[in-house]
Formats: structure tokens, C-alpha cells, sequence
């Protein structure tokens, strides 16, 4: 009888020694077309709004940034649902669906003519897309947005899930996987802005959506059937909610008087062992008010075997959760300029290229489009060149095992983006000058007799930028956030981004108001860039950014940003 216990329990571990690297592909493969499908359409979206749909360009540039940003504030919703009700499995396979169906209507919205206004002929004002058409434009577009949201919150740490970290054997795996995720996010987006964009271009959208879309579908059937092998961790709870009643339990108690020992404040093993899996969290001297809403009080009744009313007590735990998270803010909204600044790669950066001579040899000529792609492959080799050679020089003078401090590796991002776009100013001048030099001032459409090459500095400085900027950025919330909140903190990054393209729709929508002149003139014309001020607004943007660095930069040195854990 014995024996066969001992074999019951020998099988129930082998039951549950799933996950591991055996996982990757099936969830590797979600990401992969999330990626081409989002990648693929944002990058030239811009143009379908233009030449598809018959947007004028600033409405065009404001339906991009919204997207993205509406697709960047989703991951919220999605983290919340994973966190507290359906697990990331399920978040993902739904959201995945809801994707697929926001793909297949924008599809079919590129394939039959009904759904788009007809073709512009010669020199006529095009017409534009009625009401109706725009209705599902913008569903689709809504639909894709909620897809992604489930998504990208629950990708990267349902994949680090897979790993058991008290295992040092699978510990060293998760950073591995966190090098082929970037891998594979960048190799993806590499082949959406080359072969997707140039089949969009030639090929038509039919095919350049249609791609993606089939591609969408066969990987979610691929991620389901990949069920019996992942490790599956269950909802410990809505961090938000957690957040939420510290912060009305600190407000309820606002007027008692704080205890002159942390150790008496309210702390239970066992209400947190969902939560702080990975020990817990201690006490810290800052944001002492926050410390009230552990402070126990005779109407907490917490001598009883129920849980206390979380809405009026919270333990030490739970109380610095809040504290990490509003740590997190000066960090968090110093990503918002960078993103402004680089969206308009896929708006106003765009349109320069697409007016500009963009043949590489007298056969080829690179799709407007695809002219992300130095952005790309800029940022995967500085992100190499970092990791490989830059923190082991780094390492010499810090003795900081990650070379720098994520506030230095951002502070180098920042001035990296300031200078991409005082450069891009300078370029657009020389491309405008190049258009009255061939008296092409008033052909909105006509190719300039300038190579599209001068636009790769600005392009590739972006790229620079991203990889020190953006990547730590994420990889700052990862480290900083307690372990029980790390899905949030990934949406948290998403957030920052989601900002950052609004603030875009924002500037661009005010500078078009109020730089309108009399005669028609605009630093952001609608229909030709010949006649505009572009570099006065990317030099705006460089204004802007220089400034935000100057205070984040004050704010982060005051800060102390380390979260302890026991």
C-alpha cells in the first residue's frame, strides 16, 4: 500500500513538471502574428488612411496616434481580467479571437470596394469615406485594440510562467527567454515593415492584410493546442483592487495618529501568500501616511478567523504595493516625449518618404513604409552592442553588475531621441529645399530628386534612443514592481505608451490650430508638406523633450526607487 502512495505521488510530480522551453513555440507563435499584424498595418497604416480611405493628413496622423494609443491604455483591462478572474492562459486565447475577428473585418474592409470611397481620378478632390464606412474602419480598429490589450500584458510574463524560479536550474532560462522574446519581437517586426509593407504596396492591401490575418488564425489554433504543456497559474487577485483599498483604508484613517514602531503594524502570513510568493515585502520610511491603513484599530477585529474588511485594514505588504507603484510615476511618465516623438516615424517622417526618391538601385525602390526598418535594425544591434560590449566596459567603472542604473540607461536614451529629432528638423529643411530648387513646391504628390537616405539618421537615431530608452524603461518596471505585480507592470509600460501617442494626437491637433495663418498657411498642412513648417514642430518636440529630461532627471536623483524584498 505504501509503494503504491509512493507511485500515486511519483506521477502526480510528473503531472506537474510542465512548461519549459518546449513551451516557446506555441506562445512565441501569438506574438509573432500579433506582431505582424500590428506592426504591419501601424507602420503603413498611414497610408491607407491616405490613399484608401481619403483622410486629409493631419486626421490621419491623429486616427494613427489614437490607435496606437487606444491599443497601448488596453493592456490595463487586460491585466486586470488576467490578474483577477480568467488567468493569462485565457486572457490570451480571447483576446486572440477578438483580434482575429478586428483582422478579418479590416480584411474585408480592404477587399471589397462597398466598404472604402471609389479611387481618386486625376487631379478631382478625392471622395472621402462616408459615415458608415468609417464606422467600420474604426470598429475594426477597436476591435484590434482590445485583441492587443489581452495580449501584450499577458504574453511576456505567461511565457516567464513557464519557468519555476525556486528552481536554479530554470531561474537562468528566464532571462533566457526574455533574450529570445526580444529576438523574436524584433525579427517579426523586421519582416512587418519589409515584406508586408512592400506587399501592401504592390500587392495590394488585400494581400498585405490578408497575410497577417491567416497567420493570426493558424497561431491561435497553435497556441491552444500547446493547453496540456503550460504551467498554468492562477488569479491571485486584481492588483488594482489591492491598490485601490490601501489607498481608501489610508483615507479612512487619516486622522489617527501614526504608531512610533513598523512592528505593529498589521501584517498576515496567510492572507499574502498568494501574493508574495517571493517573500514579502518590508516596511519603508517613505509615504509614512500610507503606513495608517495597517494600523489596527479595536473596530478591525482582527482576533477573529475571517479575513479583516480590506476597505478600512491592509498589511505592511499590501501597503508598500501602493508605495512601489507610486515610485514608479516620475520613471513612468518620462517615457511619454520619447514615444511622441517617435510616433511621427509613422506619420509626418512617412510622408517626407514618400516624397522623396526612394530607389536603392534602378530596380528597387524601398516602400515608404519600410523605411522603419533602419529604425529596427538600428535598435537590435545597439541592443546587442550592449548587452555584449557596453555593460562589460560599464562594469569596469560601476562595479554594477547591469553596467549602468536604469536612470542612466534612460537619461542616454533621452538625449539620444532629443538629438533624432533637432536632426529631423534640419532634414526636412534640405528636402524642402530641394523641392523649390525643382519648382515641386506645389506638386503635393511629386517626387523630389532627393535620395530618401538623408532620412536615415533620424530614423536610426530613434532606434538608438529606443533601445536604451524603452527597453529600460521595461525592464525598470520589471525589476522595481514587487513579484506579484509584474503582469501590471507590463502594463504599466503599455500605459506610458499609450500617453505618449495621445500627447502626439494632442500636439499635432493644436499646432495645426494655431499655427494656420490668413493665407492658408500651417506648420502641418493637410495635403502638401512642401508648404509647411515640419521642422518647427520637431523642433518643438525637442524643446519639449530637452525639458522633460531636465526635471525627471531632477525628480529621479531625489528618488529611491529600490524595492527590498525578503
Amino acid at each position: 500500500m505504501e509503494k503504491m502512495e509512493e507511485s500515486n505521488k511519483k506521477e502526480t510530480n510528473v503531472k506537474r513538471q510542465k512548461g519549459g522551453m518546449i513551451t516557446m513555440p506555441f506562445i512565441f507563435s501569438n506574438e509573432v502574428c500579433e506582431k505582424l499584424a500590428v506592426v504591419g498595418f501601424n507602420t503603413n497604416m498611414i497610408s491607407y488612411l491616405t490613399t484608401q480611405i481619403h483622410m486629409p493628413l493631419t486626421k490621419a496622423a491623429n486616427t494613427v496616434t489614437n490607435f496606437g494609443g487606444t491599443a497601448s491604455l488596453t493592456p490595463l483591462l487586460g491585466a486586470f481580467i488576467a490578474d483577477s478572474y480568467a488567468g493569462r492562459f485565457w486572457t490570451i486565447t480571447v483576446a486572440s479571437i477578438i483580434y482575429q475577428m478586428g483582422m478579418t473585418s479590416l480584411t474585408l474592409s480592404a477587399i471589397l470596394p462597398q466598404f472604402r470611397p471609389p479611387p481618386c481620378k486625376g487631379e478631382e478632390v478625392c471622395q472621402q469615406a462616408t459615415a458608415g464606412q468609417l464606422a467600420i474602419l474604426y470598429g475594426s480598429l477597436l476591435l484590434g485594440a482590445l485583441g492587443s490589450g489581452g495580449i501584450r500584458p499577458c504574453v511576456v510574463a505567461f511565457g516567464a510562467d513557464q519557468f519555476d524560479e525556486t528552481d536554479p536550474k530554470q531561474s537562468t532560462k528566464t532571462w533566457k527567454y526574455f533574450n529570445w522574446y526580444y529576438f523574436v519581437m524584433g525579427a517579426s517586426i523586421l519582416v512587418a515593415v519589409t515584406v508586408l509593407v512592400y506587399i501592401q504596396d504592390n500587392f495590394g492591401w488585400g494581400w498585405g492584410l490578408g497575410i497577417p490575418t491567416i497567420a493570426m488564425f493558424l497561431s491561435i489554433i497553435t497556441f491552444i493546442a500547446g493547453y496540456p504543456l503550460y504551467r498554468h497559474m492562477d488569479p491571485a487577485g486584481s492588483p488594482f483592487t489591492r491598490l485601490l483599498q490601501v489607498s481608501v483604508a489610508a483615507f479612512k484613517k487619516r486622522k489617527l495618529t501614526m504608531v512610533t514602531d513598523p512592528q505593529l503594524l498589521y501584517r498576515n502570513e496567510e492572507l499574502d501568500a498568494a501574493i508574495s510568493l517571493g517573500g514579502k515585502l518590508v516596511h519603508t520610511e517613505q509615504m509614512t501616511f500610507l503606513d495608517k491603513a495597517a494600523i489596527v484599530t479595536e473596530e478591525d477585529n482582527v482576533k477573529s478567523s475571517q479575513a479583516p474588511n480590506l476597505w478600512r485594514l491592509n498589511t505592511v505588504h499590501r501597503v508598500e504595493e501602493l508605495k512601489s507603484v507610486i515610485r514608479m510615476g516620475p520613471i513612468w511618465a518620462a517615457g511619454i516625449l520619447l514615444i511622441t516623438a517617435y510616433a511621427q516615424q509613422s506619420t509626418f517622417s512617412l510622408q517626407q518618404a514618400k516624397t522623396m526618391d526612394r530607389h536603392l538601385t534602378k530596380s528597387f525602390e524601398i516602400p515608404a513604409g519600410s523605411m522603419s526598418v533602419f529604425t529596427m535594425v538600428f535598435m537590435l544591434f545597439t541592443i546587442a552592442l550592449y548587452d555584449r560590449v557596453l555593460v562589460r566596459i560599464a562594469r569596469r567603472f560601476t562595479g554594477l553588475d547591469r553596467g549602468i542604473t536604469f536612470l542612466h540607461r534612460m537619461g542616454i536614451g533621452f538625449v539620444i531621441s532629443v538629438l533624432a529629432t533637432l536632426v529631423a528638423g534640419f532634414i526636412e529643411i534640405k528636402r524642402k529645399q530641394a523641392a523649390f530648387a525643382h519648382g515641386l513646391q506645389d506638386k503635393a504628390h511629386g517626387i523630389i530628386p532627393i535620395s530618401v537616405i538623408w532620412l536615415v539618421p533620424q530614423y536610426a537615431l530613434h532606434g538608438i534612443a529606443e533601445a536604451f530608452m524603452s527597453i529600460g524603461h521595461l525592464e525598470f518596471f520589471y525589476d522595481q514592481s514587487p513579484e506579484s505585480m509584474r503582469s501590471t507592470a507590463t502594463a504599466l509600460f503599455w500605459t506610458s505608451i499609450s500617453v505618449g501617442n495621445y500627447v502626439s494626437t494632442l500636439l499635432v491637433s493644436l499646432v495645426h490650430k494655431f499655427s494656420a495663418g490668413p493665407d492658408g498657411s500651417n506648420w502641418l498642412p493637410d495635403n502638401n508638406l512642401n508648404k509647411g513648417k515640419l521642422e518647427y514642430f520637431y523642433w518643438l518636440l525637442t524643446g519639449l523633450q530637452a525639458r522633460k529630461q531636465r526635471v525627471t532627471t531632477e525628480k529621479g536623483n531625489n528618488m529611491e526607487s529600490r524595492t527590498i524584498c525578503l
